[in-house]
């Protein structure tokens, strides 16, 4: 036999222990299971109720206005913390404004409407806005919520009193101007744990 025959049958020969190595490993017992899991995420759902909280016109320096408003967890999941951040525009009805009329407003967040001297927090609108939607929650929904936060299906009753401040001095400016204030409210999950 000649050279090239010997190693044509010598790699022939490797090719084939290889095969059979290959196709030995299959040759035990197996068995398969398939499990079928599921991931189904909860749902923060943060309602207000009504929405529009304040609608009031003709006032004037000395003015109050008390309204009350819900806030509601209709998910399905805890919620730990209620934050709001603040925005609102002035239409200066004679363009004569000299200051913002929103450090006018002085906002009044209170316990209940039976307690009207309870008062959770107090600022001005302009305060109000320039305040992080955190530190207005800190100040505002914890001591109202508290360490339980807004648990599932629960409604907690918010207290605002809104007064256009008398501060003795000339205010005319402020005659026949509005103010459009909107109110962001941001509810954050609990934190996770072990299921």
């Amino acid at each position: 036999m000649g050279i090239k025959k010997q190693i044509t049958m010598g790699v022939m020969s490797a090719a084939l222990g290889i095969v059979l190595i290959g196709g030995g490993t299959y040759a035990y017992f197996s068995d398969t299971e398939t499990t079928n899991n599921t991931f189904a995420a909860g749902t923060l759902d943060l309602a207000a109720e009504p929405l529009e909280i304040i609608n009031v016109n003709n006032i004037k320096p000395g003015d109050s206005v008390l309204r009350s408003f819900e806030l509601q967890n209709n998910g399905t999941l805890d919620i730990d913390k209620v934050l709001l951040n603040t925005d609102y525009t002035v239409t200066d009805a004679k363009g004569d404004n000299m200051e913002d009329f929103g450090e006018h407003i002085v906002v009044e967040f209170l316990y209940n409407a039976d307690k009207l001297d309870e008062v959770i927090y107090k600022t001005t609108l302009a305060e109000l806005k320039s305040m992080t939607p955190e530190a207005v929650g800190e100040s505002v929904f914890y001591p109202l919520l508290g360490e339980k936060g807004l648990p599932v299906g629960t409604i907690d009753d918010l207290v605002v009193q809104i007064n256009f401040e008398e501060n003795g001095e000339d205010q005319n400016q402020f005659q026949g101007d509005a103010l459009n204030l909107e109110w962001t409210f941001t509810a954050t999950q609990t934190a996770g744990e072990q299921k």
